[in-house]
């Protein structure tokens, strides 16, 4: 039977929310090619533009007069004001992409949960921030009849800060666009290590660049491009920059274009990504699907996503990473190895894999 879906975008910043806006643009173009049947109405703030509505004729865009820059306004409408555009539509179930949902719609819920760092790693909020999650996540938990997690890793998250949500969670892994696969057919490697991150503190930039510094007394020549939104840690990685004197190695691009961002990736000679905490890692797969010989932390998630296809390091050990660093740019045997092995693991994941599963659950929920 046809459902009205309803899709709750209003968390959503164009440029500003990393990992989790890939995932929604991702899923619903997916969604789009794969559904004819239901009809989907995305709820969307003032920022985000009609892009983010794929074309086909199911999906109705929903622009709503309330900015998502403020987070208390944003909350308050979600919560007071987004229930009566769902009556008004008529939604069957509510997908909310991004960790909220309103708690006073009587409504079928699935809420995506991409991670519980507010819960394993709660030093690297601000204080006025922590109260938001610690009373608005597990309130959505409760009220979805789904809840989705990406990842094994965030699951065991669940099943230790929200216990009473796991029997309703579902696995169900982010995918990689298309573009990257077609990159590793055309690549033409450069002399610079690439990470793409946020300047947030749990990405653990500052420990990579003092590792760039010891391998660059190892290796000189070689660059380190950071691409990637600059976030809480933007300052202190600038200045720690400047104070290893590495201004003309290291490049700090910020947020950038997509196209721009896969030309980085189908020129870059190896990638790294030294992330203290993810409940995925996006980026980590977009790597392996182009063909690039990657180095990531030994972390859950990494070690669920990447399986045998990178070197793992350990994240706190500059001298590890430094390591690492030496060893995918100078190794032939070990970049030919992870090269075939990532593009080889990224093939697992796609996003429309990811969304036939949503779908089967978002069906499945709202009966």
């Amino acid at each position: 039977m046809p459902l009205r879906i309803g899709v709750n975008a209003l968390y959503l910043l164009p440029g500003k929310v990393g990992g989790t806006e890939i995932y929604l643009r991702s899923v619903l173009a997916a969604l789009a090619s794969l559904d004819s049947t239901h009809t989907f109405f995305v709820y969307r703030n003032k920022e985000t533009g009609e892009d983010l509505t794929p074309a086909a004729t199911n999906f109705k865009d929903r622009p709503l007069s309330v900015s998502g820059e403020n987070r208390p306004a944003r909350i308050l409408y979600e919560q007071l004001l987004l229930p009566n555009h769902l009556r008004k539509d008529n939604v069957d179930i509510l997908f909310n992409a991004g960790f909220t949902a309103p708690l006073l719609w009587p409504g079928r819920m699935v809420t995506v949960f991409h991670d519980l760092q507010y819960r394993r790693h709660p030093e690297y909020f601000r204080w006025f921030d922590l109260p938001f999650w610690r009373t608005l996540l597990p309130a959505s938990a409760a009220r979805s009849r789904i809840v989705v997690v990406p990842s094994e890793a965030v699951k065991a998250d669940i099943a230790e800060f929200l216990p009473s949500a796991l029997a309703r969670t579902e696995v169900i892994p982010h995918g990689v666009e298309a573009a990257f696969s077609e990159l590793a057919v055309t690549r033409q490697p450069q002399r610079f290590i690439l990470a793409v991150s946020t300047l947030h503190p749990h990405k653990n930039l500052t420990t990579l660049l003092r590792a760039f510094a010891v391998f660059t007394d190892r290796d000189p020549g070689c660059r380190l491009v950071i691409a990637g939104l600059r976030g809480f840690e933007s300052a202190r990685i600038e200045a720690l920059r400047k104070e290893l004197s590495l201004e003309h190695a290291v490049e700090i691009k910020g947020w950038i274009p997509r196209g721009d961002l896969h030309e980085l990736f189908r020129t870059a000679a190896a990638f790294v990504y030294p992330s203290l905490f993810e409940g995925f890692g996006i980026p980590v797969l977009e790597a392996m699907a182009a063909g690039i010989p990657v180095a990531c932390s030994r972390i859950p998630a990494l070690l669920e996503v990447a399986g045998d296809a990178v070197r793992f390091f350990d994240p706190e050990s500059v001298e590890d990473i430094a390591a690492a660093l030496h060893e995918i740019t100078t190794d032939k045997a070990l970049q030919d190895r992870l090269r075939a092995a990532g593009l080889s693991r990224a093939m697992d994941f796609s996003w429309e894999k990811s969304a036939r599963r949503l779908l089967r659950v978002i069906e499945a929920a709202s009966q």
